[in-house]
């Protein structure tokens, strides 16, 4: 069950493959991600060095955090997954021009995790398309619903 999604993702991109990947977070970024208090919507995935990296994830400070150390919300995270896995994904970006959208947070035996998919982005008509076909499913639904009673 996800804590957190990027709608945004599902809208924007044809997503093609999905990943799992744990995340580098500091103490106080696990207890505000445990209290729903992060975001994804303008995150975004980068390759450096042979690395991943979450940039632009909001992860607002809680109130009763420790207040000795400060909270940078925006900043970068690391991603850990297998060197083989993202000496994979890396080839798919540089060369098929693919690019790595994060879709979600959501916990592992107690660990936050970040499902990533590996995406190809939308043209305008491609999603009015898809607003189209989203549309008629519920629609068919409705009435189907109305037929059985």
């Amino acid at each position: 069950m996800p804590i957190v999604q990027n709608r945004k993702a599902v809208h924007d991109y044809s997503i093609e493959e999905r990943f799992e990947a744990g995340l580098a977070l500091q103490g106080w970024e696990v207890k505000s991600v445990r209290a729903g208090r992060s975001q994804l919507n303008e995150a975004y995935v980068i390759i450096k060095d042979s690395e991943l990296y979450l940039l632009n994830a909001h992860v607002g400070a809680l109130p009763t955090a420790s207040t000795h150390e400060r909270a940078d919300p925006t900043r970068t995270r690391k991603l850990l997954m297998h060197a083989a896995e993202i000496r994979r994904l890396i080839g798919k970006v540089e060369r098929a021009g693919y690019t790595l959208v994060p879709l979600d947070l959501h916990f592992v035996r107690g660990r936050v995790k970040l499902a990533l998919g590996l995406a190809k982005g939308k043209r305008q008509f491609e999603k009015r398309d898809a607003d189209q076909k989203r549309d008629w499913k519920r629609e068919q639904s409705r009435l189907l619903k109305q037929s059985t009673r």
